[in-house]
């Protein structure tokens, strides 16, 4: 009767214990089937990542294999918009010459004249002797539009003078390289005579331009240039105006007076050699043209010439600058020859007698410079200028009127000149100068001059000529 009992216990125990174990069962039959399904789950993801990049491989290949096509092409950018219009907006570009020099001389400078060409005013010579405020020059300049820029150059004398030098206008828009420029300007005839004096090699200008403009030429008028479209380069040019400058006057009628015509061609030989060279031709009328002069007896007299004036320059200029110079070493070679000839009616003592004949004259000049720069800032030049004033017919010297001797400075004469000169840069900005010369222009005694000059630019300043 005792054994039921013991057998009861742990068959109840087992019966506790199975539904635990069936629990546990049952849990981790789970658990590995959600193992099994994460498993599924990141092999489809990784076969399907390993598609994507087969697929970009092929592509990336294919492209590479097919050629590449044109970029597509962009619309052309908006214009930009206008700059907005303040107080600084139309500002010109201002910039200040000052010079001046300090002069010896072994003749009078008062009594300065080229012998046998007739005296027109410009001749200044060597100027007053000992120290000297040169000529100050103050330009503004500024692009007026799209179409037209313009410049003003006012001349400020020792004396205080002020006198208008150039004031034009000129074209910016013409088409085939055809500009114009209109207003007052140096003429471009010659080489010399555009540029101002502060971008001179010597301190004066040669004889020749001194005798037979008394300086440089004016016009009061209009030019038009063509420069064309070619690797060499060929610049044709012509003016006219109201020829108001010597060796021309401002004629008392409507109307023009004279024209001028001007060619230059120029380009390079190799890297270090550029040339130019040109002809210029001008025909100018002149009515009651007076200069002083004194007769026979030594009386002074105002003469005048009525008649036209018609000269011919030739001129030429190279530049030589080695590549390989690390002083920035050059030389340049300039010259010109000038012959003019006029034909007219020569009147003796206007205010007397007032005696008119006949009168023709050919007379011709010229100057050959040499300017070498050793160092950047260090140049040396010398310049040899002539003139002869050829054959002269004087209508009331060869009917016997007058004698040769009543018109002394239109005797025949070769004036020459000799110069040296040295000058230091110690900028772009400024330039010293010492300048020695033989001076024959007065056919009589040789005038030695030194002359010693400084120039100091202020503000904008623009590229000279070549």
């Amino acid at each position: 009767m005792r054994h039921p009992p013991r057998i009861f216990g742990p068959m109840a125990v087992m019966a506790l214990l199975l539904p635990a174990a069936s629990q546990a069962a049952d849990d981790l039959a789970a658990l590995r089937a959600e193992i099994a399904a994460l498993k599924a789950e990141y092999a489809e993801r990784v076969t399907a990542l390993e598609s994507r990049i087969n697929q970009l491989e092929t592509a990336a290949a294919t492209v590479a294999a097919t050629p590449a096509e044109p970029p597509p092409v962009e619309p052309p950018p908006a214009p930009a918009p206008a700059p907005a219009r303040n107080s600084s907006a139309f500002n010109p570009a201002i910039s200040v010459i000052l010079a001046g020099n300090y002069a010896d001389t072994s003749q009078d400078p008062d009594t300065y004249t080229i012998a046998g060409f007739m005296p027109n005013g410009g001749e200044v010579g060597p100027g007053e002797r000992s120290f000297n405020l040169g000529e100050s020059e103050i330009t503004f300049s500024a692009s007026v539009d799209p179409y037209f820029n313009a410049a003003l150059t006012a001349a400020l004398s020792s004396e205080g003078e002020m006198e208008v030098e150039e004031a034009f206008f000129r074209t910016t828009a013409l088409p085939a390289g055809l500009s114009i420029k209109g207003g007052r300007f140096f003429s471009g005839v010659g080489y010399l005579n555009e540029i101002h004096a502060h971008a001179w090699d010597f301190v004066d200008q040669p004889l020749v331009y001194q005798a037979f403009y008394g300086g440089q030429f004016r016009q009061d008028g209009l030019q038009a240039k063509w420069i064309a479209p070619t690797d060499l380069f060929l610049e044709f040019g012509a003016e006219t105006g109201n020829g108001g400058e010597f060796p021309g006057t401002r004629l008392g009628r409507n109307g023009l007076n004279g024209t001028t015509l001007f060619g230059h061609v120029g380009g390079d030989i190799g890297d270090a050699i550029g040339w130019r060279a040109g002809v210029s031709w001008q025909d100018l009328d002149a009515e009651d043209r007076t200069y002083e002069d004194v007769d026979s007896f030594g009386l002074p007299v105002v003469n005048s010439f009525s008649g036209s004036s018609e000269t011919w320059i030739v001129d030429a200029t190279l530049k030589w600058t080695p590549t390989s110079s690390t002083r920035r070493q050059g030389l340049k070679l300039q010259g010109e020859y000038m012959r003019r000839t006029e034909d007219g009616r020569l009147a003796f003592d206007t205010e007397g007698v007032a005696n008119s004949g006949s009168y023709r004259s050919e007379q011709d000049g010229w100057y050959v410079q040499g300017v070498y720069q050793f160092d950047k800032r260090w140049r040396v030049g010398l310049r040899y200028d002539a003139l002869d004033s050829g054959s002269t017919h004087i209508g009331l010297v060869q009917d016997g009127t007058l004698l040769d001797s009543d018109f002394p400075l239109l005797l025949p004469a070769s004036p020459s000149r000799v110069t040296t000169m040295i000058d230091f840069s110690p900028s772009e900005f400024s330039r010293l100068r010492a300048q020695y010369a033989w001076d024959d222009a007065r056919d009589a005694e040789t005038d030695r001059q030194l002359l010693l000059q400084y120039i100091y630019a202020i503000g904008a300043h623009g590229a000279h000529k070549f």
